[in-house]
């Protein structure tokens, strides 16, 4: 059985078409134009995978017939990657299992502030019953499934990305340093945030994620975490180098 990566969401955090915007982008009627809030959905054997859970879970979920899973992996607590975690009261009722979550210790505070009613003294039947398993730079398992995390840079802020096998899976960086780079080695897929052509305090632009693309050497790289200000799908995908995609929702690659 091949592994595969499916983009639940590849818009940064307004989400594309952005809403009162009427730009070429957001009136495009390209279903590859449409994004939803960045997320994925990584199968590895028997192992299932979702990275980030924001405000567009449930509908992403359903939308890609998604009805299992073994973990969730948060890149950091920003609400547009965390914001759908009260949807896996679903998984609660009808699984009858508490969901397992892998965190850093930032983004597992951001959740208790976000999410305050999880962790109230009391037996609440309404809350979400989640384990939440922090992280560091050491590489953990979910179930037979070893996982590297990756720290890198969004604006100031440390978050991390993720090494499964031949995956590197990273969104919402502006910088990765160099011994990050070493490990990342030469994966067969690499996923990477390219948020516009001009350059952004605190997410790669275009130009800089196609110049680690090219330092890293990918088998295959796939962008994400797209705004509206990148352009049309079409158009981007023609400019693009050999090798290097635009992600788009719905999109299942295997490696």
């Amino acid at each position: 059985m091949k592994n595969r990566i499916t983009f639940l969401g590849t818009g940064t955090s307004t989400g594309v078409p952005v809403l009162t915007c009427s730009c070429e982008v957001c009136c495009s009627t390209d279903i590859r134009d449409k994004r939803l809030r960045t997320s994925a959905y990584v199968e590895c054997g028997n192992v299932k995978i979702l990275i980030d859970c924001g405000p567009d879970f449930r509908q992403q979920l359903l939308s890609n017939r998604i009805s299992d899973f073994d973990a969730i992996l948060l890149t950091h607590g920003h609400r547009d990657h965390i914001a759908g975690l009260d949807e896996v009261r679903a998984f609660n009722y009808i699984r009858n299992k508490k969901v397992e979550i892998f965190a850093s210790e930032t983004t597992a505070k951001s959740i208790s502030t976000e999410f305050p009613y999880i962790f109230e003294p009391g037996d609440y039947k309404g809350a979400p019953k989640i384990n939440i398993s922090e992280i560091s730079d050491l590489a953990f398992f979910v179930e037979n499934l070893k996982i590297q995390p990756l720290p890198v840079l969004h604006g100031e802020a440390v978050i991390q990305g993720f090494k499964i096998g031949g995956l590197v899976y990273i969104t919402d960086a502006s910088h990765i340093d160099d011994c990050v780079i070493s490990q990342i080695g030469q994966p067969e897929i690499l996923v990477l945030n390219a948020l516009r052509k001009k350059k952004h305090p605190t997410h790669f632009s275009l130009d800089e994620a196609v110049g680690i693309s090219r330092k890293v050497n990918a088998r295959r790289t796939f962008f994400t975490h797209i705004s509206h200000f990148l352009g049309k799908y079409d158009e981007i995908s023609a400019q693009l180098p050999d090798s290097v995609f635009l992600a788009y929702d719905g999109l299942t690659v295997e490696y």
